[in-house]
């Protein structure tokens, strides 16, 4: 579609600095606007249309967006981390910015992010939620442990922070009164994080089986390592998989290995990190259940019966294939660390198999926008070696057989 006028803007919180530019007459247009998001969409209707806008994603999220596509405005949120900016541009101010925004718009050179829809949102503001509270609770375990060894004190009465540990916390004593309240106020923060630990998994335990959510979820807790919290915390992150392939979903979570390489020579190093932090967490710990030896629990047997049996089929075979990476890599004496994020990169791939074949079998998004997802990795020909990196997806069959397959060179040479 043909766009006339490109709008950069520039969101804070209080103020927005628009800068738009007009592809007939080239003229600039800047204005200093307020967060308000019927004086923006007042102002862009002004310009010579159609138009089209992107900010920057940052800290005041996406409601600017849904207001402005709500309105018939096309409206772009721009990934900050994927924006070019010329190596010697020392000069930014808000201003620059709108303005290098709009000229980016123009080149096509954004790389814009999914913009949620406010469902999603809210629960992967819930999932996050929890995220914060583990953070916090294990930051309160540990003040109250230290502070206890430095009293010379250490509970030996088997694992900690049980019941009986915790048991054994509440009946402990000191006779300095200072010391006696710093103890408390240290234990009742333990406390507090359990009951708003308990209180954000019973909400996500709702929300996981009740929701647009719920076949997914099911499919991907078929996978070891794989739980509740974890499945709808892949899910609500993630969004809609089938945006993505088994090859390409690696290097959205910043699961895939940096690469500085030039002529000749080729240099690797550590992963990326890119994309999305919570999400590349979940998956890492996820994949260090998978280097013990593959015997089903009856939890895991418990979710295989509540999904599918094409999800119980294939999370069986990506359970198998999984364990057996561990193992060759074992073999091959590699450092643990870096074996678990190897293997969490593929794990990353079964996961978007068993969700994007759910999604599909669902018709919750469009089934013409994804591929074939039959295919077992371990069945191409690339994954056969032992080093080689499993392909989640068959190639597409072509549409008419290609007539100079069957013909000779001569005859190649002669329908050119």
């Amino acid at each position: 579609m043909f766009e006339r006028t490109h709008v950069g803007l520039d969101v804070h919180a209080l103020t927005v600095v628009a800068c738009a530019i007009d592809g007939v007459t080239g003229e600039i247009v800047r204005a200093r606007l307020t967060p308000d998001h019927t004086e923006i969409l007042a102002w862009i209707q002004a310009l010579p249309g159609p138009s089209k806008v992107v900010y920057e994603a940052g800290p005041t999220g996406f409601p600017l967006a849904r207001a402005l596509r709500a309105a018939g405005v096309d409206c772009l949120v721009a990934a900050p981390s994927k924006l070019q900016r010329p190596a010697g541009d020392r000069v930014k101010t808000d201003r620059n910015d709108a303005l290098h925004l709009a000229r980016l718009l123009k080149l096509d050179q954004i790389t814009e992010v999914t913009v949620p829809d406010p469902s999603q949102e809210a629960a992967r503001d819930l999932v996050r939620a929890r995220e914060d509270i583990r953070g916090d609770l294990m930051r309160a375990r540990h003040r109250v442990s230290k502070l206890l060894l430095r009293q010379g004190i250490r509970y030996t009465g088997g694992r900690t922070w049980t019941h009986e540990h915790l048991a054994w916390l509440h009946r402990q004593r000191f006779d300095s009164p200072a010391l006696q309240l710093s103890y408390n106020l240290a234990l009742e923060s333990v406390t507090e994080a359990l009951d708003r630990r308990a209180r954000a998994d019973k909400a996500i335990r709702a929300i996981a089986y009740d929701s647009e959510y719920t076949p997914v979820v099911r499919a991907l807790e078929c996978l070891r390592g794989i739980s509740t919290l974890t499945a709808l915390g892949l899910a609500v992150e993630i969004g809609d998989w089938t945006r993505f392939t088994g090859s390409t979903i690696g290097a959205y979570l910043g699961l895939v290995p940096s690469e500085n390489s030039s002529g000749q020579h080729r240099s690797q190093g550590a992963i990326t990190k890119t994309g999305n932090t919570h999400a590349r967490r979940l998956l890492v710990e996820a994949a260090w259940h998978h280097r013990r030896p593959y015997k089903p629990s009856p939890t895991l047997r418990a979710c295989w019966a509540e999904a599918t049996p094409a999800a119980k089929t294939r999370a069986q075979a990506g359970n198998r294939r999984l364990h057996e990476r561990w193992l060759n890599y074992q073999e091959r004496r590699k450092r643990p660390v870096i074996a678990n994020v190897a293997i969490a990169r593929e794990l990353a791939g079964w996961c978007w198999s068993l969700a994007n074949e759910t999604q599909m079998t669902t018709s919750q998004y469009n089934p013409q926008t994804s591929g074939n997802h039959g295919q077992d990795p371990r069945e191409s020909p690339a994954a056969r070696g032992a080093n080689s990196r499993p392909n989640y997806e068959q190639p597409p069959p072509k549409a008419t057989p290609d007539p100079r397959e069957a013909i000779t060179p001569a005859e190649h040479l002669a329908l050119r």
